[in-house]
Formats: structure tokens, C-alpha cells, sequence
């Protein structure tokens, strides 16, 4: 087992304004981390939904997307890491229960959110058991996201059939970056995570990238290709880029 020091902050939580909670904790389904000592700068989100454990319901995608909101402002943030509050269970996928009591306008409303999340989070892990669920199409991007990573007869083939994928499978097909085996704490996958995220820390700081940003703009601002993509948003036109 890997061994992690750190200080700890208290789990708070981000709620999403005039929303209510099955979640545990404080009435909040999603809480915020921030690590302290060695490792400030890394953040963990904890999706805390245990009596559906954690599938994708209405308030669970409300109070994260707040959430990544307001992280998405804090400068002293610089590598998120998801980790389950259910012990067994990442993310079970969508709340089928809770879409069926849905209206047809209300499915289009809350798929079109969690399109948006799941451009924001770039979670491979989350939207491979969101559309893997058996007897329904990909809703949330997943019919453009497998082609990309798979191939598109593969993808057809896991989209079709709504086969289920171990952890090793997926990793010898390059759905997730790493597979490890479990230890007898149950928290394997997220020590993994944690030591992934140290690795990442020290690479940029917030400064060195914005000097870094600063630079590649710089060289950007003599273009024509720039003015051009200024007179084309004027103009409401698509742009002619010519590479210079």
C-alpha cells in the first residue's frame, strides 16, 4: 500500500443554492478538500450520494458543476482529484430512477448539463459508466468521445452490446491510464490518484504558467491570422486563416 504524508483540512461543502440532498455529511452530495503541507495546491472533490451511489442525479450535477465553478476561480487550485465518499462504488452511472419521473423537456434540460460537466471535468472514468448503462444510447457525448479513444468499430461494438469493462480491460484498451490491485483498506485506485497528483504538483506553478501563456501570446498578436480572426467575429463570418 502506498503511504501518503499530509495534513488534512476538513471536508466543506460547495451546495448548489435552493437544492436538496439524499447525500450524507451535512445534507451536501458533493464536498470540497483542499490538501494542506506538501501537497497545497491539490483539491479533492468527494461525491458523497450513498443511498444511490452517486449516480448522476439532478442535485448531484447541480451541486457539482457549482462546485467546479467556483474552483475554476481559485487561484491556490492547481490539480482536482475525484474521489468517492461510498465505499465500492466510483460512480454508478446515471439516475434511472430519478429520469424516469423526468418530463421529455426536463431529460433534454439535465442532458444538455451534464454534456456541459463532463466537457468541464473531462472524466473518462465518470462517462464510461454513465453510457455503458444496458438498453440506452450514449446521451451525454459518448458516441463522439469512444470513436476518439477506441476506434470506431470498437466503440460500436461496447455502445451495442453495453458491455461491462473491469478495470484491467479497460486498461488494455486505454479507456483509463492506470489499473491497480486492490488493497484490503478498498482505496487502491485513489492512493494511485493521489500519488499521480503529487507527481503532476511541482511541474507548473499558477506564475510560471501565465509567463508561459504570455510568451505563446506575444507571439500570436503580429499575425495576420489574428486580424482575420478578429474581422470574421465582426463581421459574423467564418475566418480564412492563412498560417501567418
Amino acid at each position: 500500500m502506498l503511504r501518503v504524508l499530509c495534513l488534512l483540512r476538513p471536508w466543506r461543502p460547495l451546495r448548489a443554492r435552493g437544492c436538496a440532498s439524499d447525500g450524507a455529511a451535512g445534507g451536501s452530495e458533493i464536498q470540497v478538500r483542499a490538501l494542506a503541507g506538501p501537497d497545497q495546491g491539490i483539491t479533492e472533490i468527494l461525491m458523497n450520494r450513498p443511498r444511490a451511489r452517486n449516480a448522476l442525479g439532478n442535485v448531484f450535477v447541480s451541486e457539482l458543476l457549482e462546485t467546479l465553478a467556483q474552483l475554476r476561480e481559485d487561484r491556490q487550485v492547481r490539480v482536482l482529484l475525484f474521489r468517492s465518499g461510498v465505499k465500492g462504488v466510483f460512480c454508478a452511472g446515471a439516475d434511472l430512477k430519478e429520469r424516469e419521473q423526468m418530463s421529455e423537456a426536463e431529460v433534454g434540460v439535465f442532458v444538455q448539463r451534464l454534456r456541459g460537466l463532463m466537457n468541464d471535468i473531462a472524466s473518462s472514468a465518470i462517462m464510461g459508466l454513465i453510457e455503458t448503462t444496458r438498453g440506452l444510447l450514449p446521451g451525454a457525448g459518448g458516441t463522439q468521445r469512444l470513436p476518439r479513444c477506441l476506434g470506431v468499430a470498437l466503440a460500436k461494438e461496447l455502445i451495442f452490446t453495453g458491455r461491462r469493462l473491469s478495470g484491467t480491460e479497460a486498461h488494455a484498451l486505454g479507456l483509463v491510464n492506470h489499473a491497480v490491485a486492490q488493497n484490503e483498506e478498498g482505496d487502491a485506485a485513489y492512493h494511485r490518484a493521489r500519488a499521480l497528483a503529487q507527481e503532476i504538483l511541482p511541474q507548473v506553478d499558477i506564475a510560471s504558467g501565465m509567463a508561459i501563456e504570455g510568451m505563446c501570446y506575444a507571439q500570436n498578436i503580429p499575425t495576420r491570422d489574428r486580424l482575420e480572426g478578429m474581422a470574421a467575429f465582426r463581421e459574423k463570418r467564418p475566418p480564412t486563416f492563412v498560417g501567418e
